[in-house]
């Protein structure tokens, strides 16, 4: 299937993620922060990010700008669990900056699945 490369600062978030997509037969690249996911994006070509907004040190949104500076048809799925209206506030921005589409957390195991199919295959959700 595809390379999913996912950036979460929360490790047991970013392994129930790499659980759904990895059992739908996605392989699944790990980074902890925007840095260590530009790294990583480097090192492994991916077909899709999916990157989380609020993270130490490079955060989700300017992580999202270097991806789109880099590759400006690079997919990009933005998740945040910041909650009301300043977490939708920040999705919108991801989208704004090159985010393809966005999932607020928590989500559905179905939901991110379709978001991803979505995603990879061009068709809409």
């Amino acid at each position: 299937m595809a390379k999913v490369l996912v950036i979460d600062d929360e490790a047991d978030f970013r392994e129930v993620i790499k659980f759904i997509l990895e059992f739908d037969g996605h392989e699944v690249v790990e980074a902890e922060d925007g840095q260590s996911g530009l790294n990583a994006f480097h090192e492994s070509n991916p077909d899709l990010v999916i990157t989380d907004i609020f993270m130490p040190g490079k955060d989700g949104l300017e992580t999202i700008r270097e991806f789109y500076s880099l590759n400006p048809n690079i997919k990009i799925i933005a998740m945040s669990g910041g909650g009301g209206t300043a977490g939708t506030w920040h999705l919108g921005m991801a989208r704004a900056f090159g985010a393809k589409a966005s999932i607020n957390k928590p989500f559905r195991a179905l939901e991110l699945k379709a978001l991803v199919s979505a995603q990879l295959f061009n068709t809409s959700c």
